[in-house]
């Protein structure tokens, strides 16, 4: 990325941003920040050697629970839209995703994995490619553009075979789900055991996203039955230790029929309230992760910037230390020469070059030297004038080798860097500055947000 960073913005974001709520165009900008090719925070992150992740703009929601418990129902009441197979039978026989889209459309299993490459792990998974897929729908209903579904296979004990290992598909794609709605049914499959043993393995890592639920609650006769038929099902959750915990709750709820009323109280909406709860704290943590990336990506370039400088010191030392070894090792061997040119000239000679005064002084200063090095034998000035020309070789070699630096930032780099600081400073955070209030403005009144 080179040249000034600039802001961009869409030249149809009016028309954009036409019906879109104030969570998704949040959600939206968000990823944005993070995607865009240019100056993007993903690409300004890898200039500097720092991993992010782009965050996502819609909840994923999982559904589960034994076959027929109604997990498809829910979804087709809740985007008001007949989009997924619904029965007694086991209708859901692999993971269907549902989304909100431009036109309603159906995706296969390669087709799905490319819509969500954070899915493609799923590909490890023996024989469970050939089981996913994606219904895309247009609905707007409720909050469905900022939820993505997940319809899970229904579970069923016994002699049972499923294509691929459902129970390790749903521990996985439990780490990627915001919310885990677990569906229990009144008709005898509610205390099935797989079932109840993925919900004890959530519970253990994912403990706060799972959700629990008695379904077809107006099938369930009369409230004498339901009681009693959640009373089985707590005390089967409350046998698994992991469980069994304080302010258990577990709504009921069916879809509502104007044609079978039922006196059964329907908590259904209990449901897109903890949807709607979640999508909120997805839109506070997606800001609040923002500010800590651009703090950490600042971290990082401050850093860089601040090596660079201490390693341009560090060079300049070096240069200066290999400087004065280069002219100690040369200075050896030139005083040497000026000995001997010395030693072989006439006083006459040196008289007419220096000048009397001069010749005095330098005989001045050479006078000690000379009387010790003739009063050493021949052999002794042999290996005095052999250790002095290997003590120069030794300074020329540390010379050398203390010249060797540091590669450091060129003058263009450390604008670049410096441009890129300054977005995320400047821009990027302004931006989370504003999308945070636009989203407080929507509980807050204006004349709070001043306080």
């Amino acid at each position: 990325m080179s040249g000034k960073i600039k802001s961009r913005s869409a030249a149809n974001a009016e028309s954009v941003t036409a019906g879109v709520s104030c969570d998704e165009r949040i959600l939206r900008d968000c990823h944005q920040l993070y995607a865009d090719s240019d100056s993007g925070l993903i690409t300004i992150a890898e200039s500097v050697g720092v991993k992010l992740l782009a965050p996502r703009k819609k909840i994923t929601v999982m559904l589960m629970g034994n076959h027929s418990a109604g997990k498809s129902s829910f979804i087709n009441w809740y985007v008001e839209e007949h989009i997924q197979r619904t029965g007694v039978a086991i209708e859901t026989q692999g993971f269907s995703f549902v989304t909100s889209g431009r036109k309603r459309e159906s995706l296969t299993g390669n087709a799905t994995l490319h819509l969500y490459p954070h899915f493609k792990p799923l590909q490890q998974f023996k024989g469970v490619s050939e089981y996913l897929s994606t219904e895309i729908c247009t609905s707007r209903q409720k909050r469905f553009s900022l939820v993505t579904f997940v319809d899970s296979p229904g579970l069923v004990d016994g002699d049972m075979k499923y294509p691929f290992d459902v129970d390790e598909v749903i521990l996985w794609l439990g780490d990627l789900c915001d919310l885990i709605l677990v569906f229990f049914d009144p008709m005898g499959q509610a205390l099935c055991k797989r079932t109840l043993n993925i919900v004890e393995s959530l519970n253990e890592t994912h403990g706060d996203r799972l959700r629990f639920y008695l379904s077809k609650a107006d099938e369930a006769g009369g409230e004498s039955d339901r009681q009693r038929v959640m009373m089985q099902i707590v005390q089967e959750l409350c046998k698994r230790p992991g469980l069994n915990k304080c302010g258990f709750d577990m709504p009921t709820i069916y879809i509502p029929n104007s044609n079978k009323p039922s006196r059964c109280v329907n908590q259904i909406e209990e449901v897109c309230r903890t949807i709607e709860k979640t999508i909120n704290q997805t839109v506070q943590n997606t800001l609040n992760s923002l500010e800590k990336d651009c703090e950490l990506i600042s971290e990082a370039i401050t850093d860089r910037l601040i090596n660079d400088r201490l390693t341009s010191a560090g060079n300049r030392r070096a240069r200066c230390k290999s400087c004065v070894m280069t002219l100690l090792g040369f200075s050896i061997p030139m005083a040497l020469m000026a000995l001997l040119v010395l030693g072989a000239l006439s006083q006459e000679i040196l008289d007419l070059a220096l000048g009397r005064q001069g010749t005095e002084t330098l005989s001045l200063y050479l006078t000690p030297a000379v009387k010790v090095f003739d009063s050493l034998t021949v052999e002794q000035k042999i290996y005095c004038c052999a250790g002095l020309v290997l003590l120069s070789f030794l300074l020329l070699i540390i010379a050398h080798f203390s010249f060797k630096t540091q590669p450091t930032l060129s003058g263009k780099q450390k604008r670049q860097l410096q441009e890129k600081l300054e977005y995320v400073q400047e821009v990027v955070k302004t931006k989370k500055k504003n999308l945070y209030e636009d989203y407080l403005r929507q509980s807050v009144s204006d004349q709070d947000m001043g306080l």
